[in-house]
């Protein structure tokens, strides 16, 4: 097996504050992310996969401690500026895709550090239905037929999951009170993911696959203060101006709805 593993930061346990998630605060903290990271790659090694590609996907791309993960395992690190974005290297190539340290989405409260791609949104819409960045990567993996069969995060982000498909299997580390969280310990939220990615992949993989949209209404409502943001998103091909805070982009093609992102926000 190959498996594709993709990373953030705001779901890892107990990180609670912006000054934790980024590298450039003196409060960085990634040790705990690097060891959700290393028990994801036992779990899918101990299933029988032979190669993993680690995508670091959280703010500069480089948050994990590489040397302190199996052998076989290559990180993608930084940003290449592909619009595959946060799933970049994926293909049809890799038999089931992973997710680490997702959070919630804009709008919601299970999580004080929840955003969709930006800060600058109150929400990204597609269909009508505010989106995480989970279901960004879950239609990009859809794409290429990959099934997403595992992700860790807030409890948030994992209800939503299972709305979408309840056949995913999800750990909650941490729940949103506020600003603040409730995790669980550290040790106990490796031990969950190792034996969580363990199990989706010895399942049949069939339940796992996510069916794309034939259609795509995507929706950007900038906050006010980013309301210049929303005036320059509008001139992007295709786009319409909603409001002033708002545009609306529409596509068949889902490779479009990521293009779009990237030169956008």
């Amino acid at each position: 097996m190959k498996i594709y593993l993709s990373v953030d930061m705001e779901g890892i346990t107990g990180l609670s504050s912006w000054d934790e998630v980024l590298k450039e605060k003196k409060d960085y903290c990634n040790k705990q992310l690097t060891q959700e990271v290393k028990a994801a790659c036992q779990g899918a090694i101990a299933a029988g996969a032979k190669e993993v590609w680690i995508n670091d996907a959280h703010d500069s791309g480089r948050n994990i401690d590489f040397a302190k993960l199996p052998p076989n395992t290559k990180l993608i690190s930084s940003w290449s500026g592909n619009p595959l974005s946060m799933m970049q290297e994926l293909d049809e190539s890799f038999t089931a895709a992973l997710m680490i340290g997702y959070h919630s989405a804009s709008g919601t409260e299970t999580n004080p550090l929840a955003h969709t791609m930006s800060s600058k949104l109150n929400y990204l819409k597609i269909n009508g239905e505010p989106v995480s960045e989970f279901i960004i990567s879950a239609y990009t993996a859809a794409m290429f037929k990959v099934p997403v069969v595992f992700l860790s995060g807030d409890q948030g982000v994992c209800q939503e999951v299972k709305e979408i498909n309840k056949n995913i299997e999800t750990v909650a580390v941490k729940e949103g009170k506020g600003k603040s969280v409730i995790s669980i310990h550290p040790e106990q939220a490796k031990d969950n993911i190792k034996k969580g990615v363990e199990q989706a992949l010895t399942a049949p993989l069939e339940k796992y696959q996510l069916k794309l949209p034939e259609y795509f209404k995507v929706e950007l409502s900038f906050t006010a203060q980013a309301h210049p943001q929303a005036y320059k998103a509008s001139f992007y091909p295709g786009m319409k101006k909603l409001s002033a805070t708002k545009v609306l982009f529409e596509t068949q093609d889902y490779f479009e709805v990521l293009k779009m992102i990237l030169f956008v926000l």
